[in-house]
């Protein structure tokens, strides 16, 4: 999607130089992943504080690498 935008150069020159990036589309993109990274884990932290992750009844870290060894 080609998109126009006003961003201040210093913004611009701070991504470039953080990213490594081969050209300010290649810079911008590459923080923009990185920040919609970082909001993914965070929503996933608060998911999971919200409602921590329970094992299934019987599991035990020792079936598991029974089975395992199995393969």
């Amino acid at each position: 999607m080609k998109v126009t935008a006003i961003i201040p150069d210093e913004i611009i020159t701070d991504i470039q130089e953080y990213t490594e990036g081969k050209n300010i589309t290649d810079s911008l993109i590459r923080a923009l992943s990185d920040w919609l990274y970082l909001k993914r884990i965070q929503k996933l932290n608060n998911d999971i504080k919200k409602e921590p992750l329970q094992f299934a009844d019987g599991f035990n870290a020792e079936l598991i690498r029974n089975l395992s060894k199995r393969v």
